[in-house]
Order: structure tokens, then sequence, then C-alpha cells
């Protein structure tokens, strides 16, 4: 039978004011759900009723500092955050709340046992900034935060994240890189931004051998991936057994992505969340959050969305 997937997705979140000409535009949120409710997705799914993450959970993974400067720059209105990439608004704090509060409703769906899967289509995105820094259009890392409510609030052992935006996680990776209980995976284009995300970067102390990176040669497709996904991701996955997966679903490998040269399809991110879905439901009763991250061809990205709804919504078994 169906599987019961979540929707996480508030009209705030189009608040978020980046400016004029920012490839992260409210637009990319309006394309995803105008174009789920014309194929009739949008009636299929879940809708969760979402809330501001409370402070103390952003601060077990980011520093009091940063979040004292994320706040008090959107309060004093600073709309550029970084060296020029992450843009803000008077509005930003509270949405970015917000965004991490929609993730965390997901975990509790699905760690309640309400919903198999959930997807969130939150901005701002998260999955670049780091413990004590904004970075690449993200102000909290909502993924991040996510694993570490899960571990805390449901003492939840494992949790795998899959990262498979066309950029490195490298916020991720840098929260958990000494953390065996959280074991992160990246797929994305290398050598590209950040610049970070070589097969050398492993992780350290207790967290050795828990990050994984697979650097991709810009060019790489459908087969590359799979590849990835049948040889390095599931076997690890078989190895790690994780009880929560959590995916930072960025859209941007799509081949009509303006920001990067890899030449995904909507199939192709059809077939990666089919093959975890399988991996969720051998470890993990089929719990899965999967969380919007880069994707900047607003019709390759509602598009690739419906293609991984679609998946999360089927039952393959």
């Amino acid at each position: 039978m169906p599987s019961k997937t979540g929707f996480v997705y508030n009209d705030r979140f189009l608040d978020h004011d980046t400016g004029p000409g920012h490839p992260e535009k409210p637009d990319r949120l309006r394309s995803i759900t105008e174009h789920l409710k014309q194929v009739s997705l949008w009636s299929k799914l879940q809708h969760l009723i979402i809330d501001h993450a409370a402070e103390e959970w952003v601060l077990k993974v980011h520093t009091a500092e940063h979040l004292k400067f994320v706040r008090e720059a959107c309060r004093l209105g600073r709309t550029i955050l970084d060296q020029g990439d992450t843009h803000a608004s008077p509005e930003s704090y509270d949405i970015a709340l917000l965004a991490a509060g929609g993730v965390l409703a997901g975990v509790d769906a699905v760690m309640n046992g309400l919903l198999d899967s959930v997807f969130c289509a939150v901005r701002p995105s998260g999955h670049h900034a780091e413990q004590n820094a904004v970075m690449g259009f993200c102000l909290f890392n909502n993924v991040a935060i996510a694993a570490r409510y899960a571990q805390l609030a449901y003492h939840v052992k494992r949790v795998a994240i899959i990262d498979w935006d066309v950029h490195h996680g490298n916020g991720t990776q840098h929260i958990f890189y000494d953390d065996n209980s959280v074991f992160f995976i990246s797929l994305h284009q290398y050598p590209f931004y950040p610049g970070t995300g070589d097969r050398s970067e492993r992780g350290a102390g207790t967290g050795k051998d828990y990050t994984l990176n697979i650097p991709m040669r810009a060019g790489s497709g459908e087969e590359e991936y799979i590849l990835a996904f049948t040889k390095e991701i599931l076997p690890t996955l078989d190895g790690f057994r994780p009880n929560l997966i959590l995916i930072s679903a960025g859209f941007d490998a799509h081949k009509d992505d303006p920001l990067a040269n890899i030449n995904l399809t909507e199939e192709s991110f059809a077939r990666m969340t089919t093959m975890l879905t399988e991996a969720a439901r051998k470890y993990c009763n089929g719990r899965i959050v999967s969380v919007l991250e880069g994707g900047y061809n607003v019709n390759a990205l509602a598009r690739s969305v419906e293609a991984h709804l679609t998946q999360l919504l089927s039952d393959h078994s």
C-alpha cells in the first residue's frame, strides 16, 4: 500500500528576501507548490503544522556567537552576512528558525510513527552553515539540527545523512566530523564550490571513517551517481544500519541547473530516492526526512521534487 508522506511548507518562507537577482529566491518554492498542485500530488501529501525551532535546538549544533550574529545582523537590517553569497533581510532570522522548526516537525512525525517520510520545502537552506559561520545562502544547518534533535529527543543512536546537493555540504561535515553517531555521505561536483569534499576527508577522532565523500567530475551523470549508490552508499548504509535517514536534497545537480555542471534528470532523483527508501525500510522502519537544499532552475527543481515525492509516496516492497 502507498506510504504516508508528509510535506512541510509555510508561506512565511517566501518572506526571506535575498534581493533582486539572487539565485536563492522565493520563486523556487512558488514553483514547487504550484507544480505539485498541477500534477495532483499536493492532495496526496500530509501537510504538517509547524512552529519555530527553539533556540536551544539550534545551539546543539551552532555556537551562541553564531546564533547572536544571525539574530543581530537581521535585526540591524544587514543584507549580506558573509563575503557576498549569503543574503538576508530583517525577517530572515525568524524565518530561519521556522525552517529549522519545520524540519523538526518532520522528525517528530516519522519518529512518532505518524508518517513514513517527510519532505521539507524550506528556505533558507542549511548545509553550508558551519558551527560558527553562515555560508553559501545558509544561516542555520537544518539537517544537522534535525539529526541532533532526533538523537536527544528520541534517543536515536545512529543517523545517516545523505547529501546529493551538487555542492559539498561542508557545514554538515564540519559539525559531525569527529562524531561516529552521524554518518555523513556526500556526492558533489568536485573541484567546485565550496572547495571541500575530497575523498581524503573521512572524519577525525572517534568520527574517523564516518564521513564518506564521493567527488564527481563536471559532466558526470546518472550512470556515475547510480554506480556510487550501488558500490559505496548502499554498502555503507548496510554497515552502519541507521535508525533514521536524513537527505540534504539539493536538486542543483540537474542538467538544466545554471550553477553547476552535473547532468542528472528527474528520473535520476527518482532512482536515488527509491534506493534510499529501500534502505530505510530495511533498517529504520522507512523513516526518512528529506530537506530542500539547492536547485536554481525553478522548472527543473519543481519537476525533480515531483519525482522525489512520487517515490517517497510509493511502496516498492
